[in-house]
């Protein structure tokens, strides 16, 4: 049992739904990072998805590039981001997933980021570019390395792709709520609740949906068929508002609470 696993079965017993806190390492900068990061964590989120920066976040909208470019641009790399789940594992406990492209990884050095991510306290990895059938380096490498890695769906995977990558990974599946990028929205697609709760039909693992999530109502409505929520831009967008002022974590502790009150 993972600490993914572990968290997962302690909210199914207390008959809870998860919620999944997005923040990219290194914004605004590596101090205040961390201060968001423990914020959330203090706020109620039972998993932190760390986002390492890059120049190219094809899947992401607007607010989480602005929040790599900003994170690069004060000097934040694969190790510093490593070095600032080391120094989050000094005060919490809850599961750590590192959230990127591949390009990172791969520069870093598989083995090398498998071998440095474990010891600095992370639990699973999700690099959301690389698609099944190109993964059969990294994701063994995770693995044996003693973390989860996390399989991605989306509205365009068929029933076969999804029961693919569900036998590939562990930890929970990664539902992608919408077609498109990631960013806060207004509302999810009226089909995204019986698309949900198919994809739960058929996966041994549980289920986390994202993109697009930004109040507490939406976060329940999409974890009604799912077992948790995940909140990105949303997020974001309060340490893009606060930059590295002293109001900034409190106010995403607020608002991580009243996301997990919609969900308990």
């Amino acid at each position: 049992m993972s600490r993914i696993d572990d968290a997962f079965a302690s909210l199914k017993e207390r008959g809870e739904k998860g919620l999944v806190v997005y923040l990219t390492a290194g914004d605004p900068n590596a101090a205040a990072s961390l201060s968001y990061l423990r914020a959330a964590a203090d706020g109620g989120a039972d998993f932190l998805e760390v986002g390492i920066p890059f120049s190219d976040p094809m899947a992401d909208g607007p607010t989480i590039e602005a929040a790599s470019r900003r994170a690069l641009d004060r000097g934040m790399t694969m190790g510093r981001a490593l070095a600032m789940v080391r120094e989050l594992r000094k005060t919490h406990s809850l599961p750590v997933v590192l959230f990127g492209y591949y390009n990172p990884f791969f520069r870093y050095g598989i083995p090398r980021f498998c071998r440095d991510a474990k010891a600095a306290g992370a639990d699973g990895v999700l690099v959301v570019d690389l698609p099944y059938e190109e993964s059969a380096e990294m994701a063994p490498a995770v693995r044996k390395a003693g973390m989860d890695w996390i399989p991605l769906a989306s509205p365009t995977s068929g029933p076969g792709r999804i029961r693919r990558a569900v036998d590939s990974g562990s930890g929970f599946l990664y539902l992608i709520s919408v077609t498109g990028i990631t960013g806060a929205r207004t509302s999810l697609p009226p089909e995204a609740s019986a698309w949900t709760r198919a994809v739960k039909g058929r996966s041994r693992l549980p289920v986390a949906v994202g993109f697009g999530i930004s109040t507490p109502a939406m976060a329940r409505s999409a974890a009604r068929f799912a077992d948790a929520a995940v909140v990105g831009s949303a997020c974001v967008k309060i340490v893009e508002k606060h930059g590295a002022s002293r109001t900034g974590p409190e106010a995403l502790r607020r608002f991580v609470r009243s996301l997990k009150k919609e969900l308990r």
